[in-house]
């Protein structure tokens, strides 16, 4: 899960296995899988950060990665 802010100031939780696609329109819009569309006032990039960063936590992608995998 991953805390987000509205354009309007409230925070809440987004379970970040749920994303579909991140834009900028400019101002930073996640699409979930659902078709639902959220705009949130973290740029692009934070939001990237932020699920990929979930994604790692729960071993979704490794923490490092191994020699064979950098060729």
């Amino acid at each position: 899960m991953i805390m987000l802010t509205k354009l309007n100031g409230d925070t809440f939780t987004l379970n970040a296995i749920y994303i579909e696609q991140v834009q900028s329109f400019p101002d930073t819009t996640v699409t979930l899988t659902s078709g639902r569309k959220v705009v949130v006032k973290e740029a692009e990039c934070e939001v990237v950060q932020k699920a990929a960063a979930f994604y790692r936590r729960i071993s979704l992608f490794p923490l490092t990665q191994t020699e064979s995998e950098e060729d």
